[in-house]
């Protein structure tokens, strides 16, 4: 059975990550690489099978650096755009092709070819998207997109082959310690407390070079009310209820948060994810 059949038969796309500049970059106009993601990209990648997404696509889900490295490597299929020639495309790329895994590269005409990797075939499209261009744009990727999965086992997606090395490869299992999921699992219910709060926060609050995220211990219930006991007086940050100060205990182990807005919560143990905000200067 083809793929095409297999994927008809299972209603599901094969996935490709697109790496390319997604922040405005000189000699563009502003929202140019959003118009060739949405315009030339996708509907490439539609019209051969593949669901195109990247990392702005997903980032209601909190997707941190290690996601994206993630996708990078499992993704059935990675398109990247070279155009403009930005650092984080050039690194995300290395890091497929370190794996040689199938990548079909994109650029536009203003570009000149990279010296390293010129040896790489490359679709080229016209910077100015001018409709004319776009659909041949659309075909052409659409027709090396099909052609890269066909020949994804024996055509060359790096110099890791034509240099006769081996594949980088991943372990077959990665744990992550209970601390550092921990850990991970806290900055993601920051994050998202940061981008769902109405108020701005300012550089005298979460100031990057002076705050440390200081998260109270999981393992044991003891140690966790002796925290609470000393942050007293503290600012906290909670994942649901935004930024507040520990004010009080009710009874042994509640602690009494009084938030920005003046309502006061009780917080019973665990502490639902509450995060002491602690200033480096006071360390």
């Amino acid at each position: 059975m083809s793929d095409q059949e297999q994927q008809q038969e299972t209603g599901q796309l094969k996935t490709c990550f697109v790496v390319m500049p997604i922040s405005d970059a000189d000699g563009y106009l502003p929202g140019h690489f959003t118009r060739v993601y949405n315009h030339i990209i996708k509907p490439a990648c539609k019209e051969a099978g593949f669901e195109a997404f990247r990392a702005d696509d997903v980032k209601q889900t909190n997707m941190i650096i290690l996601d994206i490295l993630q996708r990078i490597v499992a993704a059935d299929l990675v398109v990247c755009d070279l155009s403009s020639k930005n650092p984080n495309v050039m690194y995300e790329l290395g890091i497929r092709q370190a794996f040689n895994l199938p990548v079909v590269l994109l650029k536009d005409t203003s570009t000149d070819r990279i010296f390293d990797i010129s040896s790489l075939r490359d679709v080229g499209y016209d910077e100015s998207l001018r409709i004319d261009t776009v659909q041949a744009a659309v075909v052409a990727l659409s027709e090396s997109i099909r052609e890269t999965w066909v020949n994804r086992d024996t055509d060359t997606h790096s110099l890791i082959r034509l240099l006769g090395i081996d594949a980088a490869t991943l372990p077959e299992k990665t744990q992550i310690g209970a601390d550092t999921r921990l850990i991970l699992e806290e900055l993601s219910a920051l994050r998202s407390t940061i981008n769902n709060s109405s108020k701005p926060i300012g550089a005298t609050r979460m100031n990057a070079s002076r705050t440390v995220l200081e998260n109270l211990d999981d393992s044991f219930t003891k140690n966790k009310i002796m925290q609470i006991k000393n942050s007293v007086g503290s600012n906290v940050i909670h994942p649901h209820f935004g930024f507040g100060r520990i004010i009080g205990l009710d009874g042994d182990d509640v602690a009494i948060v009084r938030l920005e807005n003046g309502e006061t919560r009780r917080i019973h143990p665990p502490y639902d994810g509450l995060i002491h905000i602690i200033d480096a200067s006071d360390k």
